[in-house]
Formats: C-alpha cells, structure tokens, sequence
C-alpha cells in the first residue's frame, strides 16, 4: 500500500529501507501491548498512592492473582489483535498503487474529511441510526478515556496524582454519563436489529452481530454493577453519589455481608474485563474493525481526481499492459481494497440504488461485500476472516472478482453515484464498477448486445445514434445568431457551444438546443458550433468500459479544441459536462466547461437575460441529473432558473437533490434494454407525476428523454404533463409573458 504520488520501484534497494504498513502495525501493537505491561509493573515497585480524599484505590478489593491475569491478558491481546489487523492489511497491499498523498494542499481537506467521520456527521444523515452509533461510539471512548485517566493517574508520583477531591467527584459523574450513554446506544442496537429489524439491516444479520453487540451489553451492565458492589463494600461514602447510577445501585446490597459483597465485586469486575478481552478477540476479526478503518478510509477520501472522473488509464495504443480492467483482487488498487474493510454493512448504498429497487440484480453492498470476500479467501499469508460471515455452502476457488460478482451485477448500474454518496464512510463503490466493466468489455467483449451497436455507430460514425455526421448542424438552419466555426481557424467567440449527441441528433433534444440559441441570442451571445467536426464525448464508450473506444473519440476532439484555442465552453448535456470538464484534463484538454443552467443564472443575475415578464401559472417540479448533481454537486443553478419564473409553484419530488433518484439511462444505460424488474424511469415517472405538477423540468437530454418516455407509460398525455428541458420552460415562460404583455386581456394559460 502507497500513499506516495511516484511510487517507489520495487528494487532490492529501497524495499529493504521501506517499512510496509503492516509491519507498521504489529510494532504499534507490541509498543501497546509493552507498554501496558509496564503500566502493570511500575506502581508495584514504586508504591505510590493518593492519600487524600476523596479519591479511588486503583484494584480496591481485587487480589494480586486478578491483577497479574489482568497485565499479562490484555498485553498479549493487544499484540494478538495487532497481527491479526496487519494480516488485514497485508491483503490491502495486494492492490495496486494509488495517489493518496497528504500534502500541503490537501491537509485541510483530509482533516476534515477525518473530523466529520469521528464527529459521525455523515451517519447523522440518517438522524436515528446516526445517533444510535453516536451514543455507542461517544460513550464507549468516554469509558475508554475513564479507564486511561484513572491508569494515568495509577502510574503518578504521589504529589502529582490529581485524581482525588472535586477531580474525582466530577471522574465519576461523567463515568456513570458515559456509560449510560453507551448502554442506551447498546440497547437501542439490539431493539433496531432485532425487533423493528428494517430490510437493509434484516438481509445482512449475522451470528457476530449479537456477538458484537452481546460483549458490549456485557461491559455496559458489568461495569455498572462492579461500581456499586465496589461502592457497597466501602460503605457507600456521601462522596460516591456523583456516581449517579453505582450509588443509587448500590443500595440493592445493603443486606449483604462484607465478605459477599467483597466476592461479587470480584466477579463483575472479572467478567466487566472478560468482556474488554472478548472485545479485543473480536475487533481484528468482525465488523468491528471499522472504529479504525472506516475513520482510516474518510481521511484518505481526497484523490488526485474529480469525484465525476473515472481513473485515468494510458495510452491504449501505445501500453504495454496485457490486460485491462479489474478481474482479480490484485487489479483493484489498495484503497479500494482498504474500502471493502472500511464497510459498516448498514446498508444506505443498498436502500438508494435504482436498480437494487426496481428488481435488477445490482446490490452495491453486495460489490463491497463480495470483493472483501474474495480477498480474504485468497490471502496467501494466512486465514484471514472476510467483511461479514458468509454461508458455509459458499466456495471460493481462485482471486477472480467474477468467482462472486456476476456480469449482470456489474451491467446493471446507471452510474448514479447514489451509493458513493450516500456512504457513511466514503467507500468509492462506482469505481470498482466501471474497473469490473473495463475488463468485461475490453479483454472479454462481455457486454450487452445492444451495447455493441452503440459501439459500432460511435467507431464508424462519431455517435452513438448513429446518424450522418454531415447532419449535426441542421437543427440550426433556420435561427440567426449560430456560426458553424472551422476546426482549422481559430476560435474568435468567447464560448464554444458544445451541442452533443442529443441535441444534434435527437428530435425532443433539438428543441432543446434551439430553445437555448434563442435565450443566448436574447442574452446577446453569438453562438459558435462546431457541427459536423463535433463527436461524441466518449462518456457512454467510458462508462460501459470501453477506453479504448473513448480514447479514439477523446484524443481526436482534445487535438481539436486546443489547435482551436478554446477555452469556455457551454455544454448542455451533463454527460458532455462531466467528461469535458472533469476527464479531458487526462489528456491534455483543460477548458472551463460551464453547464447551460449554470450559464442561465449567470445571465439571469447579470440582468442581460430579461425575465421580469417570464411567467407560467402552473406546478412544476425538476429532476435532478446525477452527472451534474452527484458528479459534479451542481444542484441550485437549475433551481434558480426555474425560481425566477413568475407565478410558478415549485415543488420537490421526495427524493431530490444528494438523494435524487436516477432517470435509468446513465452508465451507458441509455443504450441497452431494460427487461428485469420495472424500469427506473418509469419509477421515476411516478415519482414526478405524484407530485401534482404539470411541467417537469430537466436539466439532461437522457433525463428528457426517459421521463417522458415515463410520463406516457403512465398514460398521461403532454398537456396533462409537460416534460422538457429547463431552457424550454425558460423560454415559454418569457414568450407566454411577452404575449400576455402585448395581449393583456387573453387568458395565460391559452399561451402556455
């Protein structure tokens, strides 16, 4: 595993000097696990005690034999647990290179990024379960921080011990807080898994979870009840009601004799320790393992890409790779092995994923959760137990990725990012996707037919429609204010309008692309095209795994544009957006690539688009595109656009924004069938109609595309639901207001 930008070549040299990561861990497991054994030793030849009161006897009523079990158990665990986490990590080191470095530049971000996973930001978006695992979380390191305090305070000469008076009064109310806090998060763990029991955490219950969450119920009601045999056998001094739930408790013992009391205090604090050991035992070997992991994970979220960028591969046509893609464990790279460690198995990815809901055999856990599986099956130094137990009849044979994942799973996905985004600990699901989908097409031409045609029309004819490139200019034949600019001059216009596929080819999108030249010529911009010498982008041929095909429609456009000297261009398709703005960059092309709804507010704000009489008295609601949404976190510009429409009611669809829902076409989606399950956009459709609107505004061609497609599968007609694009709706609102102003006795809607 490297978090170096150039790695190192693995010459005898430099691997001799190099401390790889596991070995890392073992020495701080063995510095752990001698230091606490010192901790053990030390106060016995030096017998240093706090003589003034109140205070606390470190081991009060504990005899030698459990203390000398107690410093040479937990030693010997924390080694134990430190080789077995390093055998965790040494299956991360199988991966490939990838560039996580902290730097300078990136600090900020990774602290922070580090800071909203302790802080537990990201699970508090979901309110209950984040506050559950806060309660678990907080209080246990609450505990944690009790026990160190105290053994601090055990190791200090007798003038620097500061454990006693107020200090100690205040020790123990905040220990009983903590562990109440704990004991509550606990309880509330085993109510949700194993009585309100909801889907996503229903499917997943295995035997270490009551394990897990059994040892941690066992420390929570131990160590209350040796705190109040403690507190009984030393006569329930007035000091010790700040141990607001012991004292009380305590009282529960009055009738007991010195020598009962003395036992069972021996007894609950010896099972209180059984139960920290158990916890040891489990934290390398559970799920357990991500209090390190998953904080692990969040710190190294920050990359050296734009989250809507695929990773970038060389030149296919000059490498001298051999294969492609992601097919075994070793082809994946170390952080995304480090992901399939890092999972929590709440299962968020799963609830959000369009395909997991309308019936397609996509699960993303299921890809996190399969990959781990197969790495731990085939770790050469060693049992190494996988992400979460699997069924006994489940075999696994070699360190092939597709011994699990199957080629439909990997198909199946649009591309959303829903999973990405919504994952509590950063996981980077989309990626190992789009890797498995590189090696699928590239070294297996495993893809779906129809896929192929899409293919064959971008190689032969620059799109995946597969028209005339001759014909890409047509739909501006009859507008003014749209020059056809010649590859080979110059550019002159300050923008560069990059139509698209859809908007050059198909007849819903042209409108949409006229629509837009108007507003630009309205606003005063003169729009350049390139027409015919415009091709495809190459995001369908990249994220259906075809870079080989990608780099032929990329390298060419990239040549193109810089012989051009462009530098701004409007796109209008997301997918066009994304890969312009966000992936060009990989080879060579670096533009400032404005979406055209972020060129509409722009215009809007500047007062050089009029809208003051642009209005439609009806209900609209907008969909969000995930390429400009997650991939890119473009949400409010459309929203503005749309909310500078006078007489307009907006209303959000439930699942809008960060948690809007996929219309089904991306990912290459667009081009191959949907037979399984119900199609994402008609469930979308639904989603849109329920709302009550009568407009739907889009911001995508593929998005127009689907829920109107979606919207008469539903049997609505379009003046019962007008789908478009938000330039459309723009554009009617400022006509119907124009002709409202010019005709001010007519009814608006006879104009809408």
């Amino acid at each position: 595993m490297s978090t170096h930008s150039d790695p190192l070549p693995p010459t005898p040299g430099n691997a001799r000097k190099r401390i790889k990561p596991h070995q890392l861990v073992i020495g701080i497991g063995c510095f752990m696990g001698l230091f606490t054994l010192v901790s053990g030793i030390l106060p016995q030849l030096t017998k240093w005690r706090d003589r003034k009161s109140p205070s606390r006897e470190v081991f009060s009523g504990i005899p030698g034999a459990l203390q000398v079990a107690f410093y040479t158990v937990i030693p010997v665990m924390l080694v134990w647990g430190a080789i077995a986490f390093a055998d965790r990590v040494r299956n991360w080191e199988r991966g490939t290179p990838d560039r996580r470095r902290t730097t300078t530049k990136n600090v900020k971000r990774r602290l922070a990024d580090f800071r909203a996973g302790v802080y537990m930001r990201t699970l508090l978006r979901d309110s209950a379960a984040g506050l559950m695992h806060s309660m678990i979380y907080f209080g246990f390191l609450g505990l944690l921080a009790v026990t160190t305090v105290l053994e601090v305070d055990h190791q200090m000469p007798d003038r620097a011990k500061f454990l006693h008076g107020k200090a100690y009064m205040a020790y123990s109310m905040f220990g009983d807080l903590a562990g109440v806090v704990f004991l509550g998060g606990v309880i509330w763990a085993i109510l949700r898994r194993y009585v309100y029991r909801p889907y996503r955490i229903r499917i997943k219950t295995k035997p270490e979870h009551a394990a897990i969450l059994g040892t941690f119920f066992v420390i929570g009601v131990s160590g209350f009840f040796a705190e109040a045999f403690r507190i009984a056998e030393i006569q329930r001094p007035g000091y010790e009601k700040w141990s607001f739930v012991g004292y009380p408790l305590s009282r529960a013992f009055n009738g007991l004799t010195a020598g009962t009391l003395t036992r069972w205090h021996e007894i609950l604090w010896s099972l209180h320790v059984v139960g920290f050991i158990v916890f040891l035992a489990l934290l390398p070997v559970t799920m357990l393992r991500h209090m390190f992991t998953s904080p692990l994970n969040m710190y190294l979220r920050d990359r050296d890409r734009p989250k809507g960028a695929m990773r970038a591969m060389p030149n296919l046509t000059e490498t001298s790779l051999e294969t492609f893609g992601a097919s075994v464990v070793e082809d994946f790279t170390w952080k995304q092995l480090l992901d399939t460690d890092a999972c929590t198995m709440c299962g968020r990815c799963t609830s959000v994923c369009p395909a997991h809901a309308t019936g397609k055999p996509l699960d993303p856990r299921e890809i996190v959760l399969k990959t781990g599986e197969v790495m731990a099956a085939t770790a050469a130094h060693g049992h190494v137990s996988p992400p979460l137990g699997i069924d006994s009849e489940i075999t696994i044979s070699s360190n092939s990725l597709f011994e699990r994942i199957t080629a439909e799973e990997v198909w199946s996905c649009t591309s959303c990012r829903a999973c990405d985004e919504v994952c509590p600990v950063n996981i980077e699901i989309l990626d190992k996707i789009l890797d498995m989908r590189r090696y699928l097409s590239l070294m297996e031409s495993n893809f779906p037919a129809e896929l192929g045609n899409a293919y064959r029309a971008m190689e032969n004819q620059g799109t995946p429609w597969g028209m005339n490139q001759g014909e890409r200019g047509d739909w501006a034949k009859d507008l003014n204010g749209v020059t056809v600019v010649d590859p080979g001059q110059p550019l002159t216009a300050e923008y560069l309008y990059w139509v698209g596929c859809a908007g050059s080819f198909d007849d819903k999108n042209k409108k949409v692309t006229q629509a837009m030249a108007k507003l630009l010529r309205r606003a005063g911009i003169d729009v350049a095209i390139l027409g015919p010498s415009e091709m495809c982008t190459g995001d369908s041929a990249r994220r259906s795994g075809n870079e080989y095909l990608f780099q032929m429609l990329a390298m060419p456009n990239v040549e193109m544009l810089n012989g051009m000297g462009v530098r701004k261009i409007i796109a209008q398709c997301p997918h066009c957006f994304n890969t312009l703005k966000n992936e060009y960059p990989q080879l060579g092309g670096n533009y400032e690539v404005i979406h055209h709804t972020q060129l509409l507010e722009s215009l809007i704000e500047a007062g050089k688009l009029d809208v003051s009489q642009a209005t439609l008295e009806e209900r609209i609601t907008y969909h969000d595109s995930c390429y400009l949404g997650r991939h890119n976190d473009v949400y409010l510009a459309p929203r503005k656009v749309v909310g500078s429409i006078k007489g307009i009611e907006v209303v959000e669809m439930p699942r809008n924004g960060t948690t809007g829902m996929c219309c089904g076409a991306g990912g290459a989606r667009m081009w191959m069938e949907e037979s399984i399950g119900t199609k994402v956009n008609d469930e979308r459709a639904r989603e849109a109609i329920s709302t009550g609107a009568s407009r739907v505004a889009t911001a995508c061609p593929f998005c127009y595309i689907m829920l109107d497609d979606g919207v008469k599968a539903a049997g609505l007609e379009e003046t019962q639901v007008k789908v478009a694009d938000i330039a459309i709706h723009l554009l009617d609102a400022i006509e119907a207001g124009e002709r409202k102003l010019s005709h001010p006795n007519a009814p608006l809607s006879s104009f809408s």
